[in-house]
């Protein structure tokens, strides 16, 4: 195998790791106004509660999920600094709202609990939500219109702009994403808590689970229709049947035979995306002859077989480091581990006395 080809398969495991790891960051996120609103909880002291709860669900985690695009995007460059010129200056716009939404959420998480003002944390709540769907949606559209084509000339220079990439089936893919991770953070928060708003959390796994399947077959339908090959449409079909088992599961409260599913359904979804994009890494529907391939847009071969022996090196050090974290914070959480807020002007007059 060529270096160029392991390194595109590398590409693909990062991104998968992403987007199954970070997915369920994005679905707490969007299912916070949801899970912590009104309509679940008893009163408002309770709907704080439970936001609290799905917060610290994924607090312990959240930032080492954010890793793997890192090193996805650190990865492209080095291995394939012509696909990276192209579609990190041709997709700029998408990229740096995805960035923005990132930093918006982060800001969330670190200053929701700094005061204890109900305004404050809503609209930080806001922003912990924003930050998740802007995100989850804007990753479908880029990576859909890259496995469709994007506008390249002979430079490889991308010539559209943001209305290029907000088409019918780029948006499309952005849905997808957004159902997806909903469902797979469902299916998190049921695994990780205990209580009411675990089974809250497994009646929206349900919903969110049958809109995901009917816009992701949609999707893979058309996408395959262009696209597809042999191997592509099995995992198509793997991510389908894995997606209907996580739901099974999730109904019979098999909540972590449920994650096992969803995370599979993710990850053969990236993988179908990366088998119809293989040989290319952005082909140009301007003009076949101007598509990136993995040997047009790859780095020296020195390059490659430096940077292989790094990863081989590191990458087992940081999957033992980040599967410790997830042991270590293993246990169910639930409203009733959730401690009264401390106001201020408590705590200043305490220190006082």
């Amino acid at each position: 195998m060529e270096l160029s080809t392991f390194w595109f398969i590398v590409l693909g495991v990062l991104w998968t790791g992403y987007f199954v790891l970070e997915g369920f960051d994005f679905g707490v996120g969007m299912l916070l106004p949801v899970l912590g609103g009104k309509r679940w909880a008893g009163d408002a002291a309770d709907a704080e509660k439970r936001r609290r709860v799905l917060l610290n669900t994924i607090g312990p985690v959240w930032d080492g999920n954010e890793v793997w695009v890192l090193t996805a995007g650190g990865a492209t460059f080095a291995a394939f600094p012509h696909w990276y010129a192209t579609m990190f200056s041709g997709f700029y716009l998408p990229l740096l709202l995805i960035l923005v939404g990132l930093i918006v959420r982060n800001l969330g998480f670190e200053y929701r609990h700094k005061r204890p003002e109900a305004r404050w944390k809503a609209r930080w709540d806001q922003a912990i939500f924003w930050g998740s769907l802007v995100p989850a949606l804007l990753w479908g559209v880029a990576l859909t219109n890259v496995v469709r084509g994007v506008p390249i000339d002979a430079a490889k220079e991308y010539t559209g702009n943001l209305f290029t990439l907000l088409n019918p089936v780029g948006l499309l893919g952005g849905l997808v994403f957004v159902a997806l991770f909903v469902t797979h953070g469902a299916i998190f928060v049921a695994l990780k808590t205990d209580g009411p708003i675990r089974q809250d959390a497994r009646a929206i796994t349900q919903r969110a689970g049958i809109v995901a399947a009917v816009l992701a077959v949609v999707l893979l339908l058309v996408l395959g229709l262009a696209d597809g090959n042999l191997a592509s449409w099995v995992t198509t079909v793997v991510a389908a049947v894995a997606l209907l088992g996580g739901l099974a599961a999730s109904r019979q409260g098999r909540e972590g035979w449920a994650f096992i599913g969803t995370a599979v359904t993710i990850a053969m979804a990236v993988a179908t995306y990366f088998l119809m994009l293989f040989p290319n890494v952005m082909p140009s529907s301007t003009n076949p002859a101007w598509n990136l391939t993995v040997e047009n847009a790859s780095s020296s071969p020195y390059t490659l077989k430096v940077m292989t022996i790094v990863a081989l090196i590191f990458t087992p050090i940081v999957l033992l480091y980040q599967g410790w974290t997830y042991w270590v914070f293993r246990k169910r959480l639930s409203t009733k581990h959730i401690p009264e807020d401390v106001h201020v002007e408590t705590v200043a007059g305490a220190g006082a006395r």
